[in-house]
């Protein structure tokens, strides 16, 4: 039986047992804290800082996914700094990512009255979808780099490990190791990165190819094509000779 820890959040003074974060005894009153790159079923990594509240005695504001609570503590999870934090967050993400598939993070946008245009001299994320493989694209001028897809293709779920964080600073993106078409990767096709991807950066090939305005029956023939191409590839037999 777990120690039950009390504290007060937004003047309401509650008890949970001990480990809880502050995001899920919240949660547990009905307080709801915005939450980006986190997922229920994913490792929580405090990247987004959209769930940041304020605790009183503490210099910083603290991610509320990953911070547990502690005994006494008293919890802001709308007070203006916080609000100011997140609004900011959410102008630096629109001035740069495409968010036009992201419906829960334009829900934030209104909420938090923030202003697209705050930033206008912001550089876009300009990338090339990559289609390389008959079952998903990916986009990653709508990506956020939560983080989920990587740790669903790891540890948290398929154990695959076919995709990682590349590059650095701004140039930072997700990528398969040593930036590998996905068939030649460990990749199984298993679709649960797009399961997670909160922003269609991730998307199921036939989902793309009918929104790019194909009939069916085309997209049927495409991605067979392809399928039977990569199929033919992987049954080659090496020449046991060096590669171009």
């Amino acid at each position: 039986m777990k120690k039950e820890i009390q504290l007060t959040i937004d003047g309401n003074t509650i008890q949970v047992p001990e480990g809880t974060t502050i995001l899920k005894a919240a949660e547990s009153i009905g307080i709801k804290i915005p939450t980006i790159c986190y997922h229920d079923y994913c490792t929580a990594n405090a990247l987004c800082r959209i769930c940041v509240v304020e605790i009183e005695g503490s210099r910083t504001l603290i991610p509320s996914c990953v911070a547990k609570v502690s005994s006494d503590m008293q919890v802001k999870t709308k007070s203006e700094r916080v609000i100011k934090s997140r609004k900011t967050i959410l102008e630096m993400l629109v001035s740069s990512i495409d968010l036009s598939e992201s419906p829960e993070i334009l829900n934030m946008i209104d909420e938090y009255e923030a202003n697209p245009s705050r930033f206008p001299d912001a550089e876009r994320r300009e990338h090339a979808v990559i289609d390389d493989n008959p079952m998903f694209i990916r986009d990653y001028e709508k990506c956020i780099l939560c983080w989920r897809c990587v740790q669903v293709c790891a540890e948290d779920a398929q154990y695959t490990f076919a995709i990682n964080f590349s590059g650095r600073g701004y140039e930072t993106q997700i990528n398969t190791f040593y930036e590998k078409p996905l068939p030649e990767t460990s990749c199984v096709f298993c679709g649960q990165c797009i399961g997670v991807c909160p922003t269609g950066a991730l998307k199921p090939k036939r989902e793309w190819l009918l929104q790019d305005g194909y009939q069916p029956e085309e997209i049927m023939l495409l991605t067979r094509t392809q399928r039977k191409k990569k199929t033919k590839s992987s049954a080659r037999p090496s020449s046991g000779g060096s590669h171009e």
